[in-house]
């Protein structure tokens, strides 16, 4: 298998898809003891060979399992760490009219790799499954380390466990920063060329109103910006010259909702200046995320992948309005180092965006259609 992300395609995704029907009955299953894990994975199994052969036939040369196996795109992630046990807080994630399940990660004990952490032996089966084609590339997406320490202190339950172990914040930065890094050599060293580490911190900060409601206004920004840089990069350094490490910013998606509001402007000095990624995944599929013109900050020679077609609607955007925003992105940015995507993932979390399965194929073959119309 060839990284095909070496080729410079100006076309890619984010990465989950929605859970098909028989997925979504397999997992009620077994939580109601009807099937066995192993059954549970034989059909997780064949619903992936199937999604990957899908994402082929609609023109993709990235290709993921869709998450297939995730409940969540970062909790799942999470918990596959030691020291780490699933909990449940006092409430979900609050999205625009619509309040996410209420699941969390705590700390117990020190965290650590897991040799056997969920997201490697995913990765395991779709490497298989693909590293004999040379004309797609199978990328692994993991929440970012920033995410993960979000988590920790959400509540004060987790406030208050996090504090027994814990005595510092730089201890705390460092073992996520190893435990991070850990699980991306392993994921290297199975055959993963692509990691892109999925992040709504940035989303978040960028909005003062959502600051306002769970800080009172009681934070500084620019302290939370060192901090969550200093997370990402605790993990993003000495990585092997071939492995294309990126990064996608999100302002929420759950249930076709979201969470936040905000242009990129606030963080552009941390996030596109000083993060260690090779490329940057940015939703613009609408006017909550802002204009173009913080992406003059993004460090040279860096790419920006354009969210433009949303994932959260089912009506197909207009091609030549595509075609117009990224002519206006290029004002700010060379063409060269610009592609095209949808906003997000179709199912961050196994409920999945209000669209149907065809709809979200449609929305596929728009990105590839229109950036080999624009990248000719």
């Amino acid at each position: 298998m060839t990284n095909t992300t070496a080729t410079k395609l100006h076309y890619d995704i984010v990465g989950s898809f929605l859970r098909p029907a028989e997925l979504k009955q397999a997992r009620a299953d077994f939580a109601a003891g009807k099937i066995t894990a192993n059954q549970l994975h034989a059909v997780e199994d064949k619903l992936i060979k199937d999604l990957v052969a899908k994402e082929k036939q609609n023109g993709l040369q990235i290709v993921t399992d869709g998450e297939f196996r995730r409940s969540y795109w970062h909790l799942d992630t999470f918990w596959g760490f030691n020291g780490i046990k699933h909990t449940h807080a006092k409430q979900g994630y609050l999205f625009h009219d619509e309040e996410t399940r209420n699941d969390s990660a705590q700390v117990v004990g020190k965290i650590s790799f897991n040799p056997d952490h969920p997201d490697l032996q995913a990765y395991k089966f779709l490497y298989d499954l693909t590293k004999d084609d040379p004309e797609i590339t199978a990328r692994q997406s993991i929440p970012a380390p920033a995410q993960f320490y979000a988590e920790l202190v959400r509540g004060e339950e987790n406030i208050q466990a996090l504090q027994r172990v814990y005595d510092s914040t730089e201890d705390l930065i460092n073992d996520i920063g190893e435990a991070y890094r850990s699980l991306i050599l392993a994921l290297y060293a199975t055959g993963c060329r692509d990691v892109k580490i999925d992040d709504c911190t940035w989303g978040m900060v960028v909005d003062n109103n959502f600051w306002k409601t769970m800080a009172n206004g009681a934070y500084n920004r620019e302290k939370l910006e060192q901090l969550y840089l200093a997370v990402n990069n605790s993990a993003l350094h000495d990585l092997p010259k071939d492995l294309r490490i990126s990064t996608h910013v999100c302002r929420g998606n759950y249930h076709s909702t979201w969470a936040a509001s905000g242009g990129y402007d606030p963080v552009a000095d941390y996030l596109f200046a000083k993060e260690n990624v090779q490329a940057f995944y940015l939703e613009f599929d609408d006017n909550r995320s802002g204009d173009f013109a913080p992406l003059a900050k993004v460090a040279a020679g860096k790419d920006v992948v354009l969210g433009l077609v949303t994932s959260k609607k089912p009506e197909l955007e207009d091609q030549q309005t595509l075609i117009n925003r990224v002519k206006e992105a290029s004002q700010y940015l060379p063409l060269e180092h610009l592609a095209l995507s949808t906003q997000c993932g179709f199912a961050s979390t196994e409920e999945g965006n209000k669209l149907t399965e065809e709809q979200q194929w449609a929305k596929i073959r728009l990105v590839v259609e229109t950036a080999k119309k624009i990248w000719k």
